[in-house]
């Protein structure tokens, strides 16, 4: 007696992982005009949050959450990774009424790593 065949797994389509990739926010997209808020696409929650930090009063970890609908622990990701490491933005935090407040003050523009190109390919 012969043991039937096993199907093959379908495959997923790699389409959507590139959609997420080219949705993030890069250094270059920020600057490619001389105001900050026209450069950032309004659409996703990565610029909401940029645009929250940007404002006078800047936002709290809670507004964030509420924003995006991430979690606490994602939000500070978001803040450490993407905001100070990826974008080199200058993030500043104050406590208000007992409340920890983080705003990128000024018109802080990314700084250019070393003037070289990206050499990661567009999707």
């Amino acid at each position: 007696m012969q043991k039937p065949a096993k199907k093959p797994a379908k495959k997923r389509p790699r389409k959507a992982a590139q959609e997420r990739r080219s949705a993030k926010i890069s250094p270059q997209s920020l600057t490619t005009t001389s105001n900050p808020d026209e450069a950032i696409d309004n659409g996703s929650k990565q610029s909401r949050i940029v645009a929250m930090l940007r404002a006078p009063n800047g936002a709290t970890i809670s507004a964030m959450m509420e924003a995006t609908g991430w979690q606490q622990h994602s939000v500070r990701g978001f803040l450490a990774g993407v905001v100070r490491k990826k974008l080199k933005l200058t993030l500043h935090s104050s406590k208000v009424d007992g409340q920890r407040v983080y705003r990128i003050e000024g018109n802080a523009q990314p700084a250019a790593a070393n003037g070289r190109p990206s050499r990661r390919r567009a999707a």
